[in-house]
């Protein structure tokens, strides 16, 4: 990874005047959302990402789970946006009600030896599981192992004083999480979000993880896993980011050169 370019395209990132062309914030939520969403099973388009969030059209022929978990996530999303502005400190609470957002219309009821749980509430998991061939840790280390995460955090927040040393916290953050695997559902999701709540806390550009390049993120995933190195997820996650910065330097320079011939251009559809 050339950390020179990663600082040289958020420097050029935040040199563009995006809000004055369309409402940026707005659509690169809907893209946050779209590429979050489809990793996660949805079939929703991105067209049909926008209408739905837009003006509440359900897409005929798409199963209405798709359609909740979209609205779900981009809740979500606000939220953390809203907490990012209180520098709201990351606990395990926290990291429960971002989970509860995600999962709010999705989410089951598991009936379980310590009770009846529901996930929509953002309880951990009283359960083992696995994914893809990968077995996350026994249930009863999932509540001391997120506590040492927020700790983790707390920490490593007071001594980040560089560009990369703030990013290389939140793709930590976003590793650990989905590796720890604390909630029944929407797991790849929160860690997501927990991600881009570090990264609005130190005011970065935020990540996306694009639809096209799941397998590869799983891949890295499994493979940071498999030999412990996390410069394999964070180089993974540093191509993301110079991807999303350098697509949206290319079409702001479209737009400014009077290049998006009248085809009603935006930045994410």
């Amino acid at each position: 990874m050339d950390e020179q370019h990663i600082i040289s395209l958020i420097e050029k990132f935040r040199s563009l005047n995006l809000s004055a062309i369309i409402d940026f914030d707005k659509f690169n939520g809907y893209a946050i959302t779209h590429h979050s969403t489809t990793i996660e099973g949805s079939t929703l388009t991105e067209i049909e990402t926008r209408l739905l969030l837009d003006e509440g059209t359900t897409p005929a022929g798409k199963p209405l789970l798709h359609s909740l978990m979209v609205q779900d996530h981009y809740n979500a999303l606000q939220f953390i946006i809203n907490k990012a502005v209180q520098k709201t400190t990351v606990t395990p609470l926290f990291i429960k009600e971002i989970n509860a957002a995600v999962i709010k219309q999705t989410g089951s009821v598991y009936q379980t030896v310590f009770g009846e749980l529901d996930a929509t509430k953002g309880v951990f998991r009283k359960g083992n599981v696995s994914a893809g061939g990968t077995y996350f840790v026994g249930y009863e280390k999932v509540e001391p192992l997120v506590n040492k995460l927020c700790d983790g955090i707390k920490e490593k927040i007071s001594d980040a004083h560089t560009t990369i040393t703030k990013l290389n916290i939140a793709f930590d953050v976003h590793f650990d999480l989905v590796s720890i695997h604390p909630f029944y559902d929407g797991n790849g999701r929160t860690s997501r979000l927990l991600m881009n709540y570090l990264q609005l806390c130190f005011n970065l550009p935020l990540s996306i993880v694009f639809k096209e390049d799941k397998a590869a993120y799983f891949e890295a995933l499994q493979q940071t896993r498999k030999v412990e190195d996390i410069e394999i997820f964070r180089n993974f996650m540093y191509l993301q980011y110079a991807k999303y910065l350098q697509q949206e330097i290319d079409k702001f320079a479209q737009i400014d050169n009077g290049d998006a011939k009248g085809k009603g251009y935006s930045f994410v559809f």
